[in-house]
């Protein structure tokens, strides 16, 4: 039987984690996988649910959580209530929040009484893609990292948010969500911290150096991130696996709110791929 369950955790900038877990119950001593969305996304985003639903059926402890600053807020999840905390966000905040869901990973009761705190694997899906590869390198404990339809340049993508000028001089930048049609606002310290921790955030540098199990999985009508980012990611690391998703969009042929009680059969083949990478790698 499929359960589910929620958590809020403290995060290290002053604002809440909201989490939660699936896993079938009557099965114990499954491999962990914890999945970070992208930008100007949330752990309920469209398919997601149904997505950790088939990961637990295919015999995991699927985890997800909200990045503190992503713009949600504990009573209204959902969407972006809290733009003041999106603008607020940045790279390190959430490896950070990536961090205190790993350490609470390893303390929750439930998860120790059922999970394999010693097969703990990362998904990320866009940024959050860069995002789980820079964390994996860096952190002993993950076993495995897989970058669904994820970027291959943090720097890149904060140089175009825009005019570096005005931005400073303004404090703000503004980008449209193209689906609420909000004005959401970066804050000109997301620049400042990103610069501040260059290196570290150069994701060239954490997956060349990664010695654990890394597939990329992209799909080829991707037009939100091309899939030239998956093959500069295969390149850095020829190690890794590339898996390219035939006629998948950069969310695998799925929106924002998922009617259908059937995942599409493009992110079907994401989970049937990364299940057999996980299982076949711990």
């Amino acid at each position: 039987m499929i359960a589910n369950d929620n958590f809020i955790i403290d995060g290290k900038h002053e604002k809440p984690i909201l989490i939660d877990i699936t896993f079938d119950s009557e099965k114990s001593n499954l491999p962990i996988i914890i999945f970070c969305h992208g930008y100007k996304g949330f752990k309920d985003w469209g398919a997601w649910n149904l997505m950790a639903n088939a990961f637990a059926e295919a015999g995991f402890c699927f985890i997800k959580f909200n990045f503190s600053h992503n713009g949600g807020t504990m009573e209204q999840p959902i969407d972006f209530p809290d733009l003041e905390a999106f603008g607020n966000n940045n790279y390190t905040i959430e490896l950070d929040d990536l961090e205190s869901v790993i350490n609470w990973t390893n303390e929750n009761e439930t998860i120790k009484s059922i999970g394999r705190l010693n097969a703990i694997n990362l998904i990320g899906h866009s940024r959050g893609g860069g995002i789980v590869a820079i964390k994996a390198e860096e952190d002993p404990r993950i076993k495995t990292v897989i970058s669904l339809a994820g970027v291959c340049d943090l720097g890149k993508r904060t140089a175009t948010i825009g005019d570096l000028d005005d931005w400073k001089n303004t404090g703000v930048k503004y980008v449209l969500n193209g689906r609420t049609k909000q004005q959401m606002p970066h804050f000109y310290q997301f620049y400042e911290d990103f610069i501040k921790n260059e290196e570290r955030l150069t994701i060239k540098r954490a997956v060349s150096n990664l010695k654990i199990p890394h597939l990329i999985i992209h799909g080829n009508n991707d037009t939100s991130v091309l899939i030239d980012e998956a093959e500069h990611l295969h390149k850095w690391n020829p190690k890794s696996e590339l898996e390219i998703i035939k006629n998948a969009n950069h969310v695998f042929n799925t929106k924002h709110p998922w009617e259908s009680n059937v995942l599409p059969k493009e992110l079907k083949n994401v989970v049937e791929c990364a299940v057999s990478f996980i299982k076949n790698s711990i």
